[in-house]
């Protein structure tokens, strides 16, 4: 006889089907998939009528959904990455939490909660979701910009302070076992931190050494079945090691073992095999994170939800674009960046999870964290609209874009004078990331004069280390080309990845020179007829130039 009763298929049946219905609503309103997933949880889960899903096994799967959500974190963490934009992507990233933390903190003491609860309530809306930005960044053509970088490199500096934030949390609740005195403190703090550094040790002198020889030991057998079980088994088979010989969390286990795999020659593929299996498990991960939502909360406590609401919208956009600023990067940069992080995602769900485990968290505080990851998620995209709008509106307005233009003045946003004089029959390079290093070095080759504007400091500064004429700054700002001497320029060639960013850069260079040569690269045909409109000189459109220079190749035969 066959049983009726499979609570295992029927809560991962109802999970997937009424995401896939909520994801094709969310997609079709331009919301968010996650919100759709979200609320596919809500209308399954214990708090709305009709069909209830199974919240216990909801959990446990959610839990392999944080592990493959992590283990994708970590193949994708770049060190590399990370380096590039150090300067403005620690501090700010730290100084955002910080700000975010302390707004909670204050905002749950007017509530009456315990600092403890304050301070997981604060991290909690402090670090935006991975996944909602990277598909924003992807969506705008933002992942090679230069802006793009900053908040990857943002996000990476997020995830690894909440990565210490889940070892820390477990030794917290402990202290309330130890007398509650300093000596307790201290010594659950240490010992957590110890067995942190004990995995890490292990894993970096072991693990390193061990996973990429396993991935390329397997890949030997030309097996693709056996191939993509030792990715998982790989994945969960750390992670679970981890909880159980170091004491530490999953999470943390799964994003170590992702780490250690993209030391591997294999890496792409193995990240192309997790893919599929994360992206479901993750589906299921915010389905079981929208059945744990109240949403009696948003009619009981209408004023904490709003105060969640600010503090991820206003306090941490305000917090993100003024270091941003006060780092003399351009106001665009602010207002992408700020945009990108004012949303919460999957880490506060697991750190509110975590929370609520160890009792430094009420299932209300949790409601009201899910209540406002739900808000700022379906508000994003409009976000970054808005951002959009302001920063053309500022451009429109002189007066108000100077008082932004903080770099300005400083050394690197500005040409030597004896160089701005003895410049004749200059180009301008408009962005140096991976297009424009190769087409730097072709003009530097051919003896051109050059000036490159790029926002990336760091970049500028070791542009400059190795002799070239390089300013900080917004193209798109008549001041800042006026500063690359674009009175004497005779061409200007834009080469950044932001088909909108391009279309300004074409707009004031046109605007401050009216007679310039205008080189441009395009993305697509749609982008390359747009510029072909614009009268521009030349338009560059990358594979349909590789098929033109293969078809030379071919005729010189």
């Amino acid at each position: 006889m066959i049983p009726h009763e499979l609570p295992l298929i029927s809560t991962i049946t109802m999970g997937f089907t009424v995401a896939f219905i909520c994801g094709i609503i969310a997609s079709k309103l331009r919301f968010s998939p996650i919100v759709g997933y979200l609320i596919a949880g809500i209308i399954i889960g214990p708090y709305t009528p009709g069909m209830v899903a199974n919240a216990e096994i909801a959990k446990e799967l959610s839990e392999i959904g944080i592990l493959f959500l992590m283990f994708g974190v970590g193949l994708h963490f770049s060190i590399k990455d990370l380096m590039e934009v150090k300067s403005i992507a620690i501090p700010g990233a730290i100084v955002q939490i910080a700000a975010a933390t302390f707004l909670g903190v204050v905002a749950s003491s007017f509530w009456g909660w315990s600092l403890a609860s304050g301070l997981v309530f604060g991290l909690s809306l402090s670090v935006a979701s991975t996944v909602v930005l990277l598909r924003a960044l992807e969506q705008h053509n933002l992942l090679e910009s230069t802006d793009g970088h900053i908040v990857i490199g943002w996000l990476i500096v997020e995830d690894i302070v909440m990565v210490l934030a889940l070892v820390l949390i477990p030794a917290i609740a402990e202290v309330g076992t130890d007398a509650n005195t300093a000596e307790g403190v201290l010594s659950s703090l240490f010992f957590a931190i110890g067995k942190m550094i004990l995995f890490v040790v292990f894993m970096v002198v072991v693990g390193r050494r061990a996973l990429p020889w396993l991935l390329n030991f397997v890949a030997r057998t030309r097996s693709r079945e056996l191939f993509t079980l030792a990715v998982f088994a790989v994945a969960m088979g750390i992670a679970f090691s981890a909880a159980k010989l170091f004491g530490v969390s999953f999470a943390l286990g799964a994003f170590f073992a992702g780490m250690m795999i993209r030391e591997s020659d294999l890496s792409r593929e193995a990240a192309d095999k997790a893919l599929p299996l994360q992206d479901a498990f993750a589906v299921l991960f915010f389905v079981s994170v929208g059945m744990l939502f109240n949403p009696a909360i948003i009619v009981e406590k209408p004023l904490e939800v709003l105060a969640v609401i600010v503090i991820i919208l206003v306090g941490k956009s305000i917090a993100a674009s003024a270091i941003i600023l006060l780092f003399k990067y351009p106001l665009k940069t602010a207002l992408l960046v700020s945009a990108g992080l004012a949303q919460i995602g999957e880490f506060s769900f697991i750190m509110a999870n975590l929370g609520v485990a160890y009792n430094l968290l009420s299932e209300k505080g949790r409601d009201l964290i899910l209540a406002g990851a739900l808000i700022s998620i379906s508000l994003n995209p409009a976000f970054f609209h808005i951002s959009r709008r302001v920063y053309e509106w500022i451009g429109r307005k002189p007066n108000i874009a100077s008082m932004f233009n903080l770099g300005v003045g400083d050394s690197l946003a500005r040409l030597p004078g004896d160089k701005k004089q003895t410049l004749t029959e200059l180009v301008i390079l408009a962005g140096h990331g991976r297009v424009g290093k190769h087409i730097s070095e072709n003009l530097q080759s051919a003896n051109i004069e050059l000036v490159v504007i790029d926002s990336n400091r760091r970049r500028i500064g070791l542009l400059r280390e190795r002799g070239f004429n390089a300013i900080a700054g917004d193209a798109t700002n008549e001041q800042v080309l006026n500063e690359a001497a674009i009175d004497k320029a005779v061409a200007i060639i834009v080469a950044v990845p932001n088909p909108f960013e391009a279309r300004k850069i074409v707009e004031a260079a046109r605007k401050v020179k009216p007679g310039i040569k205008v080189l441009v690269r395009a993305h697509n045909e749609e982008e390359e007829k747009y510029f072909i409109n614009q009268d521009v000189d030349l338009t560059v459109l990358g594979p349909r130039e590789i098929g033109r220079r293969m078809v030379r190749y071919l005729n010189e035969f």
